[in-house]
């Protein structure tokens, strides 16, 4: 999955300055993904990368591999707001020949307390936030006017933060960036303020892409979740659709996202274009009359991959059995009779 996020940061700008964030639960790990956008990324230099909700810092590792650590030019910077995790993050820097001057990992809740300030805005950030965990939300009055969260005009349900992690990156989004978070698939659906969050974000044209991503691709869990990429220079007023469900093998119990698949998905981005079953560029206009649903199946029609029945053709199948029925009968019944007058 990173390497699809990646692969879509990087086809429309030069990246000084990158946000990397993962904070999902320690059993949704992402499974180890090929790295076919290392070429790519031969050419550019990044100056930061950081996670502000970093875990064990596996992405901040994974960025380090993929693009190398000379290109990070600035160093890595995460947070964490587990102290045994944060300092595990901490051990890993070390352990992956990551220099101490070239990493500060801080531990702070990220929804709260965030830190790093003095480094944004960032022109790319990457985000696996935690599913549907409980925050403080309104209980907390200053939160409604904190700068991040106040635009929407309302705060992320307290039993689900996945939108105050998707209006905290916005907020620390260059204008020039771009932001790739995994979300739960219900923040694309649910009513109430989450709509209300979602109005605003596609009011304001900052949902570029929705990706549909197939299911067990997580150890541990079959959910099928999402990529929600936000820009905010965007000239078009239309958000890209695409459904990836059925991009991935199978691996033991679990789906894999292959190269040729990774290579689909990043193509069918960077051309935006309708293509049947798979993906479609949709006016924002037709998402308000939807009621701001982003439900990526609301607008790719599924392909109907039922074996189609003529009719007619199987009228005449039926016919036919029911005449070689009546030949069969009218056999057994003379053969009956035959014995009936021998008996």
């Amino acid at each position: 999955m990173c390497e699809i996020v990646y692969n879509i940061l990087i086809t429309n700008f030069t990246v000084h300055r990158c946000i990397i964030r993962s904070n999902a639960p320690s059993n949704l790990q992402m499974q180890p993904l090929g790295c076919i956008f290392v070429y790519a990324l031969n050419c550019i230099t990044f100056g930061t990368a950081i996670d502000p909700a970093c875990g064990s810092g596996s992405l901040l590792l994974k960025a380090a591999k993929i693009l190398g650590k000379d290109k990070v030019r600035q160093g890595f910077f995460g947070q964490e707001i587990n102290i045994t995790t944060y300092n595990l993050c901490r051990i890993n820097m070390f352990l992956h020949d990551i220099d101490y001057d070239k990493f500060n990992i801080a531990h702070e809740d990220t929804l709260t307390e965030p830190q790093h300030w003095d480094d944004e805005p960032f022109e790319v950030i990457v985000s696996n936030p935690p599913y549907s965990i409980k925050w403080e939300g309104d209980a907390n009055p200053l939160l409604i006017n904190d700068p991040r969260f106040s635009p929407a005009g309302v705060l992320a349900p307290k039993s689900k933060a996945d939108l105050a992690f998707i209006m905290h990156s916005l907020s620390w989004l260059a204008n020039n960036g771009a932001a790739a978070i995994v979300c739960f698939p219900g923040v694309m659906y649910r009513g109430g303020a989450e709509q209300k969050i979602r109005k605003y974000l596609i009011d304001n044209n900052f949902v570029d892409c929705i990706i549909q991503l197939p299911d067990n691709l997580f150890y541990g869990t079959s959910i099928a979740t999402c990529i929600m990429v936000l820009k905010k220079n965007k000239t078009a007023n239309s958000t890209l659709f695409i459904d990836a469900s059925k991009e991935c093998v199978k691996v033991t119990n679990n789906n894999k996202l292959t190269e040729e698949n990774i290579s689909k998905i990043v193509a069918a981005f960077t051309e935006r274009t309708d293509s049947e079953y798979f993906c479609r560029l949709v006016p924002n206009s037709e998402i308000a009359e939807n009621d701001y649903n982003l439900s990526v199946s609301t607008y790719v029609e599924q392909e109907d991959t039922r074996e189609v029945i003529d009719i007619a053709v199987l009228n005449a199948e039926i016919a036919e059995i029911v005449k070689r029925e009546d030949v069969l009968r009218a056999e057994i019944d003379r053969i009956i009779a035959e014995i009936e007058v021998n008996v």
